[in-house]
């Protein structure tokens, strides 16, 4: 199972105990006196271990350095506290795409505040929203992260416009799966749309490092399988 439940949040394996010294957390890379990390040297603070899905996905966000956007999104999605399905995923989409933008724009400035302002506007995205409204959320997401970098508002002409087509060449991406819903699909998808459309419409070249194989095919009821073109079953 790939959601690590037990152990280290970050890998799963198994955590050592033994002198205290001074560790990084792995989330939000506060330094702090530990007496416990997992065997690859992992360490999370008492604060991120706590912390609800939308925080750790700020926190994370806004402190990471990685470029590629799936691969910040699987590090939150492997968190326990990211539900299978759920509205956090609205927020997760926005929140690497900003992250890994900025990175590799090197405006480290601008990351923090336009990854709250996703927080507050994925925040009125219902939880159930792509079979009550018709409009995935993880869609939306990337429609905000379009409006955020391009300071976008109703008033906006060309701004207005990417924020739209954005949306809606996710949305017809994920439409063309059909039902039911699957949050992670959705969010692979929607990461792997929007990363082509910043390079044809802004000229900026999020690399994605890997072919994306899904390892949450057994947490999900309704997981279509081979269907899928991120099933794997040797990952599941």
């Amino acid at each position: 199972m790939s959601v690590h439940r037990t152990g280290c949040l970050v890998c799963g394996k198994e955590l050592v105990y033994g002198q205290t010294e001074t560790v990084e957390c792995f989330y939000c890379h506060t330094r702090s006196a530990s007496n416990v990390k997992c065997l690859d040297g992992h360490f999370v603070c008492d604060t991120c271990h706590s912390a609800s899905a939308n925080d750790l996905i700020e926190t994370f966000c806004s402190t990471t350095l990685l470029e590629d956007p799936l691969e910040i999104a699987l590090v939150l999605l492997k968190n326990s506290v990211v539900n299978m399905h759920g509205p956090e995923h609205h927020f997760l989409v926005p929140a690497v795409l900003l992250a890994a933008y900025y990175n590799v724009k090197e405006e480290p400035r601008e990351k923090s505040s336009k990854i709250r302002m996703a927080r507050q506007r994925a925040s009125s995205i219902l939880g159930g929203f792509c079979g009550s409204h018709g409009d995935c959320g993880a869609a939306v997401g990337t429609g905000i992260f379009i409006s955020l970098i391009t300071n976008s508002t109703p008033l906006s002409i060309d701004e207005w416009r990417l924020s739209n087509l954005m949306t809606a060449e996710s949305l017809y991406i994920i439409a063309q799966y059909g039902g039911p819903r699957c949050c992670k699909r959705n969010t692979y998808l929607a990461i792997l749309e929007a990363t082509q459309f910043l390079k044809e419409h802004f000229n900026v070249d999020m690399k994605i490092k890997h072919e994306m194989c899904c390892e949450f095919s057994d947490l999900n009821r309704e997981c279509l399988r081979e269907k899928c073109q991120f099933y794997n079953e040797l990952a599941s």
